[in-house]
């Protein structure tokens, strides 16, 4: 499994060659999201957020293979399987605002382990949404500090983009940020599969 450092490395370089189509794709997740947020008190957003996590989940993954990101894919992967992508990506969201209610920290830490759920909706098509989940606890145990510090590394880069008002999220820290995660649970997933936590017929590749 790659270092930390290589991951972001190996995301850095990869963006950086399709930065226009990562930029607008960041672009238009945002404005997308903006819109459905005002759509029927949020109901918009309630039914247009899952599909669009995952199809950018999806394209995240391609950059960062170092493949075409392609801005039309992104929202037929997403949609194209409605149901399966609105399911998945809302059992997590519900599952993590049950632990939060608890306390801050179970929250956080069922966030972290559930991280690789719209990941796993988006490249693995024949995994459920609800075995998405599970697949996902099971890939991030003993891994959850790595993610965690993963997240952590890039605090100095988002602190920096609250004094330019998001743009420099919109512009470098987002797509950068979203291609290592991507990066990270292609790397997971390797992990996953040669240690023998998951196998190929689960994930579907079989």
């Amino acid at each position: 499994m790659k270092l930390r450092a290589e991951i972001k490395s190996q995301a850095k370089v990869n963006f950086s060659k399709q930065y226009g189509v990562s930029l607008g794709a960041l672009v238009l997740y945002f404005l997308i999201t903006a819109a459905a947020s005002g759509l029927s008190c949020g109901i918009g957003a309630f039914l247009l957020m899952p599909p669009l996590v995952v199809g950018y989940s999806f394209f995240c993954i391609k950059v960062y293979r170092g493949e075409t990101g392609d801005i039309g894919e992104m929202f037929s992967k997403g949609f194209n399987d409605y149901g399966r992508s609105l399911g998945g990506v809302l059992w997590m969201e519900l599952f993590i605002f049950l632990w939060s209610l608890l306390f801050l920290i179970p929250g956080i830490i069922k966030a972290i382990a559930y991280f690789m759920t719209p990941y796993l909706l988006a490249d693995c098509p024949n995994v459920r949404p609800t075995e998405a989940l599970k697949l996902s606890m099971r890939m991030t145990q003993g891994y959850k500090g790595e993610i965690f510090v993963m997240a952590l590394s890039y605090i100095g880069w988002m602190l920096l983009n609250v004094l330019t008002a998001n743009i420099l999220y919109i512009f470098f820290v987002g797509p950068y940020m979203n291609t290592s995660f991507a990066g990270l649970y292609l790397e997971l997933k390797q992990n996953a599969l040669e240690k023998g936590t998951v196998t190929p017929a689960e994930l579907g590749l079989a």
